[in-house]
């Protein structure tokens, strides 16, 4: 039978990044109703596609907190191998894929809108737009997310990705505001009109960029992609640095924010107890779930 020990890797715990995430939705929420109607109303496409963007992401963002409660719900969970963490990978995913599929809708109304412009009621649009620039602003703040983040030694850590999906939503809706304010400004001062649709297709464009690095970051999870390699030359380096066993098969992968799942096998002349080999992976490396398997060496 096997042993009874805990698979939830810390995923039982409520995280701050939860309950800011749950704030900004609010806030984006809010703001998204407001720069909606104000776009409608106004005939600013910037606006409007602002607003739309918030839509995007007030969805995205719900994504992001529903994922975070159930995979602390569901963390204890047995029929979960390894926890839940890759439920939070899965957020990010769906949050990449909305943003992608706004910037899709985003590019082509700035088209049509450029074939066909549109009269705009300038100080009421650049008024909303910086409303939203201050929500979007403040939002970045409260999630407070570095891009990435490294230990004391240097080596790098794997980030929430449910919650870096969080942090870009807010950032498209910031690099959003800020071209709605230009392109208004653009077009009242100097009747550049075009402008105003022109900078909605470059801000897409901008999104669909970050779109893809978080589908390829949150894709390699979920597809259990092996470990970086300095992550792999530092068990081995650890695993072999005393006796006279060797490291045939390592297989690393992530399985929740900063923790990683190993098997680990070995071969060794003068074979010892799995535990031993274990304890000579350093804990700072969070290898929260480590699997030996030992054998004499093969003639």
């Amino acid at each position: 039978m096997p042993r009874n020990h805990s698979h939830t890797f810390g995923q039982d715990v409520r995280r701050a990044a939860e309950t800011r995430t749950q704030v900004v939705i609010v806030l984006t929420f809010v703001t998204m109703v407001g720069e909606i109607a104000a776009g409608l109303a106004f005939g600013s496409m910037a606006l409007l596609a602002d607003g739309l963007h918030m839509a995007s992401h007030a969805t995205a963002l719900t994504i992001s907190a529903l994922a975070y409660a159930y995979a602390r719900r569901h963390a204890s969970n047995p029929t979960f191998s390894f926890g839940t963490g890759k439920v939070n990978a899965l957020g990010g995913f769906t949050g990449a894929v909305l943003l992608a599929t706004f910037a899709v809708i985003m590019a082509w109304e700035s088209v049509q809108r450029l074939i066909e412009p549109v009269t705009i009621a300038y100080d009421q649009a650049i008024f909303v737009a910086v409303l939203g620039l201050v929500v979007n602003g403040a939002s970045v703040l409260i999630l407070n997310v570095r891009e990435h983040t490294h230990d004391e030694g240097g080596r790098h850590r794997s980030h929430d990705h449910n919650l870096r999906s969080a942090y870009l939503h807010v950032m498209a809706d910031a690099l959003t505001s800020v071209l709605a304010i230009v392109a208004l400004l653009s077009a009242k001062y100097a009747g550049a009109v075009w402008v105003d649709p022109l900078v909605g297709i470059v801000g897409a464009v901008l999104v669909a960029r970050w779109s893809i690095g978080l589908l390829r970051s949150t894709s390699d999870v979920l597809l259990d992609r092996q470990a970086p390699d300095h992550l792999l030359e530092e068990i081995t380096q650890a695993v072999e640095a005393k006796g006279s066993c060797r490291v045939v098969e390592l297989h690393v992968w992530s399985i929740g924010s900063g923790s990683y799942s190993a098997i680990i096998g070995l071969e060794d002349s003068d074979p010892k107890m799995p535990d031993e080999y274990r304890l000579r992976v350093p804990e700072d490396l969070r290898l929260d779930h480590v699997t030996i398997e030992v054998c004499p060496p093969t003639e």
